[in-house]
């Protein structure tokens, strides 16, 4: 049993059911309520600012979630992806799990808020639906989605270009860069260990078996074996200049005494004393 799964004993009974449902409903409304003049600038009475947060309200570190990155039609069609994909994740979870991973993303983004004042940054929700659409994206890879309604693409090509567009953000997108780099916050406490051993953990092994191999054909081809040369104890011939010949010990004699083929069987034994 991992913490989650503690945490999840201990105060499941905190978690809000049906919780995309809410959040679903309530961007809706926002983005209906901007629709009439009155209500042209909501978004601006509820986006996460930092500086207005330590002046008291305290409320935009909630109301951030409700405000849509989007607008016109998209708005529709990014609500539509987010309940699909929010709902199922919550089924196949549970509440307490969906809400814990759903809050660790808000709570990154709100971090992500404070630092952002030190360099320019802003904060919106969008990549908390994308944190969303990458769960389900890993959990469900071969799913397939109709973009735009119509067109049938397996989902775990979605969730690739979700992952480079976050990564162009961060280079490319000053104003959300520390909110993309940490939007990954959720995925990598879900998941960071299980992709690690299953997909990163096998490659980094066998990088590592392939430099060792590397570095020992390095090592092997620079040790030279050294070259034995026998010499004839009678006629001084020896086996680099008469490669032809053999060469041998006396059993009498001992090792210490070398022959070549002529001379083995033809000398005058030396004994030891």
């Amino acid at each position: 049993m991992n913490w989650i799964d503690r945490l999840e004993r201990k105060y499941s009974r905190l978690a809000v059911k049906n919780l995309t449902r809410y959040l679903v409903i309530g961007t809706a409304f926002v983005f209906v309520l901007s629709l009439f003049g009155d209500f042209r600038y909501i978004a601006s009475w509820l986006t996460l600012e930092p500086s207005l947060v330590m002046k008291g309200q305290i409320w935009r570190l909630v109301t951030f979630v409700f405000v849509p990155f989007v607008g016109s039609f998209w708005v529709i069609f990014a609500l539509y992806i987010f309940y699909t994909f929010g709902m199922a994740l919550e089924r196949y979870w549970g509440s307490f799990k969906f809400n814990l991973y759903y809050f660790i993303g808000v709570l990154a983004a709100i971090a992500a808020a404070f630092l952002g004042e030190f360099w320019g940054g802003r904060v919106t929700s969008e990549f908390l639906y994308m944190s969303v659409f990458l769960a389900f994206a890993y959990l469900n890879p071969n799913y397939e989605l109709l973009l735009f309604f119509i067109i049938p693409v397996k989902i775990k090509y979605l969730a690739w270009f979700d992952i480079i567009f976050t990564v162009l953000s961060i280079i490319f997108r000053p104003e959300t860069r520390i909110v993309a780099l940490l939007s990954f916050t959720s995925f990598i406490v879900f998941f960071g260990k299980e992709v690690f051993d299953v997909y990163l953990s096998p490659r980094v092994r066998k990088l590592d078996r392939q430099l060792r191999r590397r570095k020992f054909k390095v090592i092997a081809s620079s040790v030279k074996t050294p070259e034995i040369i026998y010499t004839c104890c009678i006629c001084g011939r020896t086996s680099k200049e008469y490669p032809e010949l053999k060469f041998a010990y006396c059993f009498k004699c001992g090792s210490d005494y070398e022959y070549c083929q002529e001379h083995l069987k033809n000398h005058e034994h030396i004994i030891r004393h």
